[in-house]
């Protein structure tokens, strides 16, 4: 497969919060905000990724700034193929003169509707790609987490993202049932935020919000209450103020979001094969993703589903090093994304 070619192909986990490309040999080379500043006079960008983030919230009027993925799909198709370019030439940089373009592996929610899983391979070939071949995201999360994917037994894997939550249980090479809800990070995000809103008359912004997320977030019951002192907009005064607030405020502003995640992996459970159900009962359920890393989450789904649970080893790269490892069986992802059959390896 490719022995003799100077391509280096790529894994695209193109998220509505992260994009991470994986070069075939190297591993993943970048991890950067899916976010573009673009100037809305001229329609120039103005900065991709890191740079335009710390610009989020601190932009002059013509300046604004863009996520183009929303809820994992594309929500402004121009910036993301702008995006896509940016990031696949920044990740290619020190290629071959001969390289040809590369094959692309891009990964898609599981719930994806056909015109959306089009616009994405449209997309990447637009930003450079020879051939886009979609994977379903929790079948790449799978693979990134070292389940065995390929064999006669059932693996149950939980992908909470920026955008989405992907729930799947895996068997054969294939996805065998599976969730995707648009219930995820930024959820979490947009329920700290509307809390302090409603308790204090504070605004806070996006940042700050994904902030206490991180530093105090906190699924299910707290045992231990944590302070964080947050600065926003009082929305009395219009002034800025300070105010002080625990993990068990978050703990609860957080609540809805995760009895959604929590639903979702009991839906898909449900309608697991009672064979496959004694599988995942035998070696658990694996989170990976973002919001894996929520405090507690991983307890509080193992007491709803009375199954061991537990947090991938690298969550914020197991899609991106899935869709990577995935470019050794392209051939088997050119039909469709769900691959249906066990590869035969070269």
């Amino acid at each position: 497969m490719g022995k003799f070619s100077f391509s280096q192909d790529l894994g695209i986990d193109l998220g509505t919060a992260n994009t991470l490309v994986f070069v075939k040999g190297k591993g993943v080379v970048l991890r950067e905000p899916s976010v573009v500043a673009k100037n809305i006079e001229t329609g120039q960008i103005e900065a991709v990724g890191n740079s335009a983030r710390n610009m989020i919230g601190r932009t002059p009027g013509n300046i604004s700034v863009i996520r183009p993925m929303k809820d994992g799909v594309i929500a402004d198709y121009d910036t993301t193929a702008v995006m896509m370019k940016y990031y696949i030439k920044k990740a290619m940089r020190n290629r071959s003169f001969f390289a040809r373009k590369p094959n692309v592996m891009i990964c898609v929610p599981s719930g994806i509707t056909m015109v959306e899983e089009r616009a994405v391979v449209d997309a990447t070939k637009q930003a450079g790609a020879k051939d886009a071949f979609p994977i379903a995201e929790p079948f790449a999360a799978a693979i990134g987490s070292g389940l065995p994917v390929w064999e006669p037994t059932g693996s149950m894997i939980v992908d909470i993202g920026g955008g989405t939550t992907e729930v799947a249980v895996i068997s054969l090479g294939g996805v065998v049932t599976s969730q995707s809800i648009r219930t995820a990070g930024d959820n979490m995000d947009e329920a700290i935020t509307q809390y302090i809103r409603k308790t204090y008359n504070l605004m806070i912004g996006e940042r700050s919000a994904e902030s206490i997320k991180m530093d105090i977030g906190t699924a299910g019951e707290v045992s231990e209450d944590v302070e964080m002192d947050i600065r926003g907009r009082d929305l009395l005064t219009g002034l800025p103020k300070t105010i002080t607030i625990t993990s068990s405020e978050i703990a609860t502003s957080l609540k809805e979001t995760v009895d959604a995640i929590v639903e979702a992996v009991k839906n898909t459970l449900e309608k697991t094969p009672p064979e496959l159900a004694a599988d995942i009962m035998d070696r658990g359920i694996v989170l990976s993703g973002g919001g894996s890393l929520l405090r507690n989450i991983d307890k509080v789904i193992s007491d709803e589903t009375k199954m061991p649970v537990f947090v991938t080893d690298d969550p914020l790269d197991s899609v991106a090093i899935g869709t990577g490892k995935s470019l050794e069986y392209i051939q088997h992802f050119r039909s469709h994304p769900n691959v249906s059959s066990r590869p035969t390896v070269d």
